[in-house]
């Protein structure tokens, strides 16, 4: 027989002895899995030789097994190795039994055999049964106690760090990142990633950005995936400058970015009105082997449109015609808006109609904005029909640019029966009754104004004052 006796899954077959060092578990390890596991005189008190025996049972899964060598090692007086016992906390775990877990974890803490390894599997094990609080409660005592502490190292806060990830506590993150600094803990790069990752992830861009930072002055070399990460975070919270200066450093390391932070880039430097350096970033995209698409070429007409240069941007839009998308027409519509192209409008709805993309109120109020400066009223209430007959629902916007084109064209009764087909909007009427004053129709006005108030509207501080200034005239 083996000097752990029989180990199987159903018990190991006790020994009598009259050793009186063999007694009841219960004054060892009281709980009941351990009470209810039987056990024997060990003729070996190899300590090393037990723990590996032990190991291998956790690693094969019999847990019961690896119990009760452990019982039976604690009776003997043989101390289990710290791997021994980690990966006996561990076994446990995997099984659900995160008291039984806790109760060996209990003895190497008394015993001051725990390790970093130790703490990082109770506490991914606590996160994940009892929650981030209980997590983080018992993190702070630990931390509380010096002795615990000074044993730990950048993989428990890393731990810590994963866990606060899991739920986007954020503030918590960067407190153990503060914790680990302040403790002489250098970080690793797993540390960086997640941290990275964390504060991208929750918003924080200049978080994300300091933490890529520390670790690039630290001597480590950024992964692609990092770098995209706090470009992503950047760029979609308008930081543009950053975004650009990890772009820039990522060349240093002669890392080559991908199309995805190009995009991001040139996306954010389009917004930004920065259009210069986006056309430069575009021409360093093309020279790095990659193809502009259709969210490239959006961006680039957004950043003409935000520079005023909506002919530039239309120009561009008709060399790329063939990668159309709904983005991509609306940021033409725009441009054929603020230039009064109200023809060139029409041509691109017929043209999202008959390509088969499903047009939106947005596009359709696009059209109607640039017949309302091009002062073609009866076009622009064609265009609300179409919009209709298309079940696209017209909203607030359009029926303000729908009732201003009436006003242009004096179309009276047509802005009145487009009031009878929305629910009422004061910002409407006001608008209607403000241009009924300016062009004379005051009887008009006041029948409006009248119907107004009595629908429980109350007219702005200008339409009271166009009423009083008429009937102080009429």
């Amino acid at each position: 027989m083996p000097p752990w006796g029989i180990c199987d899954e159903e018990g190991i077959q006790v020994q009598d002895t009259t050793d009186s060092s063999v007694s009841s578990i219960s004054s060892v390890m009281p709980d009941r899995v351990f009470e209810n596991s039987k056990i024997q005189y060990l003729e070996e008190r190899d300590e090393e030789m037990l723990s590996k025996r032990m190991v291998g049972l956790c690693k094969s899964n019999r847990v019961r097994s690896a119990i009760q060598l452990y019982v039976s090692m604690e009776v003997a007086g043989v101390d289990p190795t710290p791997h021994a016992c980690n990966s006996l906390i561990s076994s446990l775990c995997r099984n659900g039994s995160l008291d039984n877990a806790l109760k060996v974890f209990d003895k190497m803490k008394e015993r001051r055999r725990t390790t970093c390894h130790t703490y990082s599997l109770v506490l991914k094990e606590i996160a994940r049964v009892r929650g981030f609080d209980f997590a983080m409660e018992m993190f702070a005592d630990w931390e509380g106690e010096e002795m615990v502490r000074c044993s730990f190292d950048a993989v428990v806060y890393n731990t810590m760090m994963s866990i606060c990830g899991e739920v986007n506590r954020w503030v918590e993150t960067e407190r153990m990142w503060r914790s680990l600094n302040e403790n002489g803990h250098r970080a690793t790069i797993a540390t960086y990633r997640l941290l990275i990752s964390i504060f991208a992830r929750c918003g924080q861009p200049e978080l994300a950005f300091k933490a890529y930072s520390e670790m690039v002055k630290s001597g480590m070399i950024p992964t692609e995936n990092m770098a995209q990460a706090v470009v992503g975070a950047c760029t979609k919270e308008g930081k543009w400058e950053l975004a650009l200066s990890v772009y820039e450093s990522m060349l240093g390391f002669e890392l080559k970015p991908n199309e995805v932070i190009y995009n991001a880039l040139i996306n954010s430097l389009g917004k930004a009105g920065e259009v210069r350096s986006a056309f430069k970033l575009f021409d360093c995209m093309r020279s790095s082997g990659y193809t502009p698409n259709a969210y490239t070429w959006n961006a680039l007409i957004v950043a003409l449109n935000r520079e005023k240069r909506y002919g530039d941007a239309l120009r561009l839009f008709n060399s790329v015609e063939k990668q159309m998308n709904l983005h991509l027409y609306n940021s033409a519509l725009v441009s054929c808006q603020k230039l009064g192209l109200w023809d060139r409008s029409l041509q691109l709805l017929w043209k999202m109609e008959v390509s088969g993309l499903s047009v939106s109120t947005a596009s359709y109020n696009l059209a109607i904005t640039a017949c309302e400066a091009a002062r073609k009223s009866r076009i622009a209430l064609e265009v609300y029909e179409r919009m209709v007959h298309k079940n696209c629902i017209p909203d607030t916007f359009t029926y303000m640019s729908l009732i201003r084109a009436c006003i242009w064209g004096s179309l009276w009764s047509e802005a009145v029966e487009l009031l009878d087909h929305v629910p009422a909007d004061a910002s409407l009427y006001n608008i209607v009754v403000q241009g009924m004053c300016l062009q004379g129709k005051v009887v008009m006005a006041k029948k409006l104004y009248s119907r107004m108030r009595e629908s429980g509207m109350k007219a702005d501080g200008k339409t009271r004052a166009m009423m009083l200034q008429n009937l102080t005239k009429h």
